[in-house]
This record gives C-alpha cells, structure tokens and sequence, in this order.
C-alpha cells in the first residue's frame, strides 16, 4: 500500500506548491507561474536524483529506445493539459469546464488498459466512477452555465492530463533492472528537463520578459519549484507500484474531501461518494 502513502503526500505537496504559485501569479503572470514548476523545480529533481543514486548506491540506467516516446508523452501532454486550463479560465463556463477535466481518472483508466494493459477490475472500475461522480457532484453547482464547448474543452484538458500520467508511468515501467525508485526518480528528471526546455524556448520566442520576470523573482519561486519537483517525485513513485488511475483517483478524492471547507447537501452526497469509492479502491487493491 506504499502507493496510497505516496499519493497522499503527492497531493499534499501539490496543494502547498499551487497556493505558492497562486502567489507568484501576480508577479510572473499565469504561465510564468506555472513554468516554475518545472525550470525551478528541475535543479531539486537532479538533487533528488543525486541522493536516490547515493542511497541504492546504483548508478544511472541507460533508457531503452521505447522510454523516451512515453516519457515525451507524458512531458508533452502535461503541458497542453496547462494550456487547456488557461484558455479555459477566460471562458464563463469554467465551473462546468473544471468539473469535466475530473473525468480524468476515468480516462486514465480508460487509456491505461488500451496503451499499457493496466487491468482494471470491476471492483477498482466501480470505486473509480463513485469516486469520480462524487468530485463531479460537488463541482458542478446548480445553476451553472454550460455550453458544448465548454464539455468539449473540460473533456479535452482531461484526457490531455490522463494521457500524462499514462505516458509517465508507461515511461518508469519501461525503466527495467532497477529499483522503481531509481526508474521513477530518472523519468522525473527526464520529464522536468524536456519541458523547462520547450516552455523556455516558446516564451523566449513569445514573451521574453516573462523570463526575465522569473529570474528576478528567484527566491519565493524557489519553493514553489521545490514543492512542485517533490509532488512530482511521490506522483512518479506511485505510479511506479499502482496504476495511474488507482493514483489519480485517490488523489482528486483527497484533493476534494480533506481540503473542502464548506459543505452543502450536495456536497455531502459528494463526499459519502467519495469516501466510498476511495475506500473501495484501497479495499481492491
């Protein structure tokens, strides 16, 4: 049960690096806050990656040609996953939107069996779409506008990050010979690297000045990228002993009952859902 432990953390580590980068948002703008995560959070992996080498005492794997179209994925998926968020902040739906894009376990289940053969089990089936329901019921408000754009764009942004945590975890399995520490701790650096690179090139060419932005504001983002390579180490290490969609799962209903401070009647069947489903899930594995 190492993956629910390190989920739990993932998911902590994620909170506290989003309310950083909440905070670096006014300074950096959206998508400068956002590659933090990854240009900052990059040098922490490496140092991750140093004390994972020093304690198995192993050195580095040589990736077999088949890790990198997976790990590629995962970098390249994560990031239109962002860009699918952001276009949909501007649009009046986004409470509709947000509650699609939680569809995402459902669809990393879905992918899991097609591209890694992932077996999915009634009983882990069940526990993903009760789990799953129980986050939609608690989004989604009555009264709230929607559009078919608006359940196309949540649809797309989450199949976009289902296909990123598909793609990483496809990358880690085919890390063979070494401990799963070791395989997720090199896809985790591999991951960050490529997409500091790609973010770095596109705002040279877009928006230099964002750059420039974060540079200056090295020191509050330094925690944000230390917060954000550590919940990306736990996220791989799970993904490394359970499915992606056992991950994703237990993390959206940790995410929404632990954190969610008010509650309604809707909410509260949301809830009942979800701690079904979740204790389902445990109970599957």
């Amino acid at each position: 049960m190492l993956w629910a432990l390190f989920t739990i953390i993932a998911a902590a580590a994620q909170t506290v690096r989003n309310a950083t980068q909440r905070e670096l948002t006014a300074k950096l703008g959206t998508v400068g806050a956002t590659h933090v995560r990854f240009l900052v959070g990059f040098p922490f992996a490496l140092i991750f990656l140093a004390a994972v080498m020093l304690a198995l005492g192993q050195g580095l794997p040589r990736p077999p040609a088949i890790f990198w179209p997976w790990v590629v994925l995962g970098a390249l998926a994560q990031i239109g996953a962002t860009a699918l968020m952001l276009a949909a902040m501007n649009d009046r739906s986004f409470v509709v939107i947000y509650a699609y894009i939680k569809t995402e376990p459902v669809q990393v289940a879905l992918f899991g069996l097609i591209f890694l053969g992932d077996v999915v089990t009634p009983a882990m089936a069940a526990a993903i779409v009760t789990a799953t329901a129980g986050v939609i019921i608690m989004a989604i408000k009555p009264g709230t506008p929607s559009s078919l754009a608006a359940t196309l764009l949540g649809l797309a942004a989450g199949a976009m990050f289902a296909l990123s945590a598909v793609g990483f975890r496809g990358a880690i399995l085919r890390l063979e010979g070494v401990s799963y520490v070791m395989a997720a701790t090199v896809t985790v650096v591999v991951g960050l690297m490529l997409q500091s690179v790609l973010l770095s090139l596109y705002l040279r060419l877009r928006d230099p000045e964002v750059l420039t932005a974060i540079v200056r504001a090295w020191r509050p983002s330094l925690f944000a990228g230390f917060m954000g390579a550590l919940a990306s180490q736990f996220w791989f290490l799970a993904f490394a002993l359970a499915t992606a969609a056992s991950v994703r799962t237990l993390a959206q209903a940790i995410s929404r009952f632990v954190f969610k401070q008010t509650m309604t009647g809707r909410e509260a069947a949301g809830i009942v859902l979800i701690v079904i489903g979740v204790a389902l899930l445990l109970w599957a594995h």
